[in-house]
Order: structure tokens, then sequence, then C-alpha cells
């Protein structure tokens, strides 16, 4: 299923103009405050007639403002969780619940037991909202929205309210929602690391126009992009298969360029993993070093060298099939005489990536 989106909207000094797909999957809106990203999702679900636009969902119109077509907001089927859960709070977790399956009243939609068990809330059934903890009505929130039975979900910075541990909570659920409910998300962030480990395509806001679209790693890794990321939070994916868990503690990951070394992942041996590597922790080396104290040195080849506005660059590389970053000084770039096509080694300690930058 896949959502296309063309709009056009001003008000108060701002002017949105946009037009993106969000094929299945998790797409990501991604930009700073006040970019339009929840404007584009208010209009989607039918809360904000915009002056102008067309909104389809596969076959059908949801807006069309030249043929007056605009469908109400309960009869587009389509689930909407915001930053705070709006749970009832007179209605134990059980009845929340059964409320989004009355309220569906079509079909056959999601079996409640499956989705109790994917979001992991099946001992919370009997509590009211009061006696959960954010990441928990959060869930909650979650499967009342799935299980009304959309064709669409539409999550509105759903983790912004919560702090960092009941983010790493509720991110690997939101992974199992990715991977194994078959609805297509379209989830608004401004967290680097929430797209990292969710998206599986970004469409990149700013000033109310779309600046980059794509696939995550794609995009992510794209130098012209990282300004808009933050130079900080720079960085790109990774795909690796968790091979062993070595005596020492550290877990054996192979991708196409190479073995990493890493202290923890969220994986069994024979799984795969997305790794988020940000450029500033990666190094580059014209030889393979030797005798060095990190563990991990791909070999790649140069593909793009982006000066910065100060005296840094960004180096976009090829490693196997998937794409890396590194944040290096101007001077080191032309020392090392980088350019397209040139073979290099890129060195990344083993502790610089977190577990919380790792997801399934």
């Amino acid at each position: 299923m896949t959502l296309s989106v063309t709009l056009g909207h001003s008000f108060g000094g701002f002017t949105l103009d946009v037009a993106f797909e969000a094929p299945p999957g998790v797409t990501v809106l991604f930009g700073r405050s006040g970019c339009g990203k929840t404007t584009v999702v208010n209009a989607v679900a039918g809360l904000l007639r915009p002056q102008r636009g067309r909104i389809m969902l596969d076959d059908q119109r949801l807006l069309d403002t030249n043929a007056r077509v605009a469908v109400p907001p309960h009869r587009r089927r389509i689930g909407y969780v915001f930053q705070d859960a709006r749970l009832f709070p007179h209605m134990t977790v059980r009845q929340n619940l059964s409320y989004g399956r009355w309220f569906a009243r079509r079909g056959n939609g999601p079996d409640i037991g499956h989705i109790v068990d994917l979001l992991g809330i099946g001992p919370l059934l009997t509590r009211r909202p009061g006696l959960l903890s954010g990441g928990e009505r959060q869930r909650v929130a979650i499967g009342r929205a799935i299980l009304s039975n959309p064709r669409l979900l539409l999550m509105d910075e759903p983790l912004a309210a919560l702090d960092e541990g009941r983010k790493a909570e509720i991110l690997p659920y939101l992974e199992r929602l990715r991977d194994g409910l078959g609805l297509p998300i379209l989830y608004v962030s401004h967290s680097v690391a929430e797209v990292a480990r969710l998206a599986t395509t970004v469409i990149l806001l700013d000033g109310g126009r779309v600046r980059a679209a794509g696939p995550a790693a794609c995009v992510l890794s794209d130098p012209q992009a990282a300004p808009l990321f933050g130079l900080r939070e720079a960085g790109a994916i990774l795909t690796a298969r968790v091979t062993a868990r070595e005596a020492d503690g550290l877990v054996r990951l192979d991708c196409q360029a190479g073995t990493l070394w890493l202290p923890d992942a969220p994986a069994a041996p024979g799984n795969s993993v997305r790794l988020r590597v940000l450029a500033q922790d990666v190094m580059l080396a014209l030889t393979r070093p030797e005798e060095i104290s990190a563990l991990n040195v791909l070999a790649g080849t140069v593909q793009e060298v982006i000066p910065g506005a100060g005296h840094d660059a960004l180096v976009r590389l090829r490693v196997g099939d998937d794409a890396l970053l590194a944040r290096i000084t101007a001077r080191s770039a032309g020392a090392l005489a980088l350019a397209p096509g040139r073979p290099v080694f890129a060195v990344l300690k083993s502790v610089a990536v977190a577990p919380e930058s790792m997801g399934a």
C-alpha cells in the first residue's frame, strides 16, 4: 500500500509545499520543529483541510481539492497515535483496547490477542492508565489504534514525551510492528536515532519543503543532507549479521565489507541488525592500520568529499553494498588526497557504537 501526498497550505507567514510518496514500511517525516511535519500528518488524517492538494492511499482518494473531494476523518480508516497516549482514564487497558476494536466495526480486524502479544501488554490488561509508565501508556495507545483496523497508521512523535529509558523500552516494540504487522506507518520525528532504528523511508523536511527523500540508508548517508540532521548526528546505517558471541563478551558481526566486533547486539547469532555509525566516530587511512587498539577496519572506496562550512569535511564511502560517512578535518582530506574512486580503510572503535544505536 502506497500513500501519495501533494499539499500546499499557508498560514501565519509559513508556507507548506510538499510532494512525496510513502511506500510500505515505516516512512519517517524528519525535520526541525516548525518545518511542517505535524501539518502534513494532520492533513492526511483529515484534521486539517489544506488550501490545495491531493492525497491518495493506493486507489482511494482521501483528498482532492480540484475535484472537491475530502473524505471525513472517521471514514479514512487511519489510526493516529499522538505524543500523549490519550487513553480513557476511567477504563482498564483491556477496555481501552476493546474500544479500538469496537470502533473499527468493519470486517475482520486484527486479533486482539496477537496485538497484546506483539506489544507485550498482557500483564497490563487489568490496570488503569494512571498506574502505567509513559512507555506502557504509549504501547496501549498504539494497540488501540491498530485494533481500529486502519489501512494506515500515523504516529506523531510518539516518543517525544518519554525519557531515554522509556524510549529504549518501546523502540523494540515499534520494530516488531514494522516487521511483523504489514501495516504502513507514517512516523513523525526529529530524533535521528529513531530514524536510524525504525525508518525504511525518510522524507526530510525543511522550511515547508521536501529537501531529500528515499530509502533510509541513502538519505542518512547523503553528505548534502547532513547539515539538516546536524553534523554531530550525521552518520550512516550498516546492515550486518550476528555470527557469534566471543568468550571475552564481544559480539561478532559480519557485513559485506568485513567483520565488526561490538560490545553488545540486540539479536541472537544468525539474525541481522542495523547499526547507526556516526561520521565523527570514523577515521580514515590509506593503508590497513596495524597494531592499533581499534578492532574494526573496513575496506572502502571514496564516493564523495564535501567541504564543510568550517575546517571539516564529510567523506562518503562505499563499503560493500553499504554507505559510510566519515567526518574529518579539511587538512586531513587534503593530506590524504581523498577523491572519488580512492581506496581507503575506515577505522571504527568497538565502543563507539552504543547498544541503543543498534536495532533489528
